[in-house]
């Protein structure tokens, strides 16, 4: 249903007249028959008899009467929150962050974010990258922060904002810690790794460089979060790679002969789905501050 059939309608059964519906919507008799036809159609029901010259409301015409000014309204105010959308007014955004790109990256973003749009509402979710993904893909969330997985899902468009760099560590008091110059990859075996979960970019980078050297990765603990390996390896129950955000003077960072890693992180949307507002702003944010950078 739309608005000018439905005027058309209430016109009509206020006037019990289509000549006269025609004069107040300053429309011809056979256009307002026209809209009257269109309604009758989409609701598989006749809104009038007609008897003679007179036009009377039937049981369904009634009972669209006493609803259809409603109905107006709600139309024309879903239209003005839409126009203002595309113009100006932001109302909401959903989006996931990995806990690293949220702890470490999202920050400075976010405040700008709720800065510049204070009414809007932003439902952010910290997730594993893989549910991240998901919910991507199922159209629950809008964007996604995380590790970008190669290949990409073919429903995805990806764009690469930071690089971690990736350093090997252990506990200061690891005797890997004592050793002096770099260190053959095959040494790693010797010791537990504490690693995350297979599933992940982060792990499979670790894996596919370990392949490449012929190397068997073995002895593996797989934990879910970062911020808990950096605790365990700390703590001396074997060795890690983490980003050198995350690295602190808890942990000593090995050198490893002719290994030197990197993952790309970045932000993640649905192809097929249209951009909100919120999203092309907090993007705009996001270009801003890697030129800047």
């Amino acid at each position: 249903m739309d608005i000018p059939s439905l005027e058309a309608f209430l016109a009509v059964a206020e006037l019990g007249s289509f000549s006269r519906a025609g004069d107040r919507l300053f429309l011809t008799q056979p256009a307002i028959s026209k809209r009257i036809a269109n309604l009758e159609s989409q609701l598989n029901s006749s809104l009038f008899d007609r008897i003679g010259r007179d036009v009377y409301l039937t049981e369904a015409g009634e009972l669209l009467r006493l609803r259809a000014r409603a109905v107006i309204d709600e139309l024309k105010d879903i239209q003005t929150s839409v126009s203002q959308l595309n113009n100006r007014d932001i109302r909401q955004l959903s989006m996931a962050s990995s806990h690293h790109i949220g702890l470490h990256y999202l920050g400075p973003l976010l405040k700008a974010f709720v800065d510049q749009n204070p009414l809007a509402e932003l439902d952010l979710k910290f997730m594993e990258s893989e549910l991240a993904i998901a919910s991507l893909l199922k159209r629950e969330i809008e964007l996604v922060f995380t590790t970008l997985p190669s290949p990409l899902n073919n429903q995805l468009n990806a764009r690469v904002i930071w690089r971690d760099q990736l350093k090997f560590v252990v506990a200061l008091d690891h005797p890997l810690a004592r050793r002096q110059g770099a260190l053959r990859l095959n040494e790693l075996t010797q010791t537990t790794a504490i690693l995350p979960d297979p599933q992940t970019t982060t792990y499979q980078i670790i894996e596919q460089t370990f392949q490449r050297h012929h190397i068997p990765l073995k002895r593996v603990l797989n934990v879910n979060y970062l911020e808990t390996i950096r605790a365990l390896v700390a703590n001396g129950l074997g060795w890690s790679l983490l980003p050198a955000t995350m690295i602190d003077d808890s942990l000593a960072v090995l050198s490893v002969d002719k290994v030197e890693l990197t993952r790309n992180l970045g932000i993640m949307w649905h192809r097929q789905r249209t951009i909100s507002r919120g999203a092309q702003v907090f993007m705009t944010l996001l270009a801003q501050a890697t030129a800047a950078r």
